[in-house]
């Protein structure tokens, strides 16, 4: 398992706007596929945004599409979530997770344990 490091959650208010990071060590994420999930409580989780590793194919949930941006910076071996707009039922636990294999990104966020690691996931609460 890889270690992932995410950063970036807290308190926002709706219309605003968060980056949600997740960095590893010893290893370089270009390789990896990276998917964000998301739970809120009481809810399943749900993925909100993948990407293929190396040339970079993005999906994205229609719950999230327009909104939401994944990128990865690989110099500073870095993927990011860009959250515009958030509303109120954005509001979920964020996970990053990667994985060394090809996994599909082109008509869903393949499922949360087709990925072999995850980070801790920040909280997002949105509310005013």
């Amino acid at each position: 398992q890889l270690q992932l490091v995410e950063s970036g959650g807290g308190l926002v208010q709706p219309g605003g706007s968060l980056r949600l990071s997740c960095s590893a060590s010893g290893f370089t994420l270009d390789a990896y596929a990276i998917g964000w999930f998301r739970q809120a409580p009481g809810k399943e989780r749900e993925g909100v945004s993948c990407m293929h590793r190396y040339d970079d194919d993005r999906y994205y949930a229609d719950s999230v599409k327009g909104r939401f941006t994944i990128s990865r910076d690989n110099a500073k071996n870095t993927v990011y979530l860009q959250m515009n707009n958030l509303k109120p039922e954005d509001t979920a636990v964020y996970y990053c997770a990667a994985d060394v294999g090809p996994l599909s990104c082109l008509e869903e966020v393949p499922g949360f344990y087709e990925y072999d690691s995850w980070g801790k996931g920040p909280q997002v609460p949105v509310s005013s």
